[in-house]
């Protein structure tokens, strides 16, 4: 196919409803000029708030300049594919003290398998109809600023709790990218709706937030809960309450999240109660139970032994009782140090002098 603006035009509008055919509810196209977000990225290093996420630091180049990151590349392909299972947006969960709270994202299939295998049939359609490309898919897997990307293409805007949000759909969705060598028309970006609202900066239950679009990621439970491997802070456990893998309250409270609509897609749909289990059932596990349990899931990446440092800190902002104070005390002699440290904290909550 010639690469005339009007074979691009048609194109364009040929992957976007491929993508839609395939199960991503937008697809929006953009150039790789991402120059207004270098500063603010380097900013946040320079400020350490990406905490023991080395990898950020790491090819700053290629990930404000995605044509480095794939030689070639003058477009990419932003797509959008919805999670929510409701469109509840209670806080009342977090109220449940004795039932664990995972981030809804990770409930069912790790969507990391679900959107490249998607993207990979978007650029096989792509060629079938176009001819040879130059393309590589992206989805959380290499230095992307995906959410500078997806902004730019027109799929939302960064809200203040740093978030995509979508005026049309809310938060509740993943991003995935196709970098491209075609010359393909680009969209227009959407203008920021927070406007004077700042309840996501309010709820955060350990102050994340230093500023509206500003994350101190070392506060944030999401990233205590998943990213750090080391001992959590004092300072953060009782905030944590039950949340022991990431945190949505920034997105519970967004008044966009509002229009949410149920995804359709069933690899999302929980697995093994991990909407509505107990601590005390998730810390029952084993470590083959959980490598069982947690297969396909993103929850695995953590590893067993950050599984049980997250639930020990859970129980021990739960309900006292005889059942939690044993379930602690079974672990206390356990052959990780890190483990024993939260065990011995958890049970420090429950049994005062």
């Amino acid at each position: 196919m010639p690469d005339t603006p009007q074979n691009m035009q048609t194109l364009a509008l040929d992957i976007k409803r491929w993508g839609k055919e395939l199960g991503f509810q937008e697809v929006a196209i953009t150039d790789v000029d991402l120059s207004e977000h270098e500063e603010y990225l380097q900013e946040w290093l320079s400020r350490n708030f990406h905490g023991e996420m080395g990898y950020m630091a790491n090819n700053h180049d290629k990930r404000v300049h995605p044509e480095l990151l794939h030689p070639g590349t003058i477009r990419v392909v932003c797509v959008r594919m919805d999670y929510a299972q409701q469109r509840d947006n209670s806080l009342s969960p977090l109220e449940e003290k004795d039932t664990a709270y995972i981030a809804r994202y990770a409930r069912g299939r790790d969507y990391h398998k679900v959107m490249r295998k998607r993207l990979q049939q978007l650029a096989d359609s792509i060629q079938y109809h176009a001819g040879p490309l130059g393309y590589r898919a992206f989805v959380d897997s290499a230095p992307v600023l995906e959410r500078a990307l997806a902004e730019k293409s027109g799929l939302g805007w960064i809200g203040k709790n740093t978030m995509l949000i979508n005026k049309n759909t809310g938060s509740w969705f993943f991003l995935g990218e196709l970098f491209t060598d075609l010359p393909l028309p680009t969209d227009t970006p959407d203008n920021p709706h927070c406007g004077s609202c700042h309840a996501c900066l309010d709820v955060c239950p350990t102050n994340a937030f230093v500023q509206a679009n500003q994350l101190d990621a070392r506060r944030c439970i999401s990233y205590l809960t998943i990213e750090l491997r080391s001992a959590i802070p004092e300072e953060f456990r009782s905030a944590m309450g039950n949340r022991v893998f990431g945190c949505d309250d920034c997105q519970l409270v967004c008044p966009w999240n509002k229009f949410t609509e149920p995804s359709k897609e069933l690899d999302f749909t929980p697995r093994h109660r991990l909407d509505n289990a107990s601590l005390l059932e998730l810390f029952a596990w084993s470590e083959e139970e959980f490598l069982r349990n947690t297969e396909g899931s993103p929850i695995r990446r953590i590893g067993y032994e950050c599984w049980l440092r997250n639930l020990a800190i859970g129980l021990g902002n739960a309900t006292t009782s005889e059942a939690v104070v044993l379930a602690l005390t079974e672990r206390s002699s356990h052959q990780s140090e890190l483990v024993r440290e939260h065990v011995a904290w958890a049970l420090a909550q429950h049994c005062h002098p």
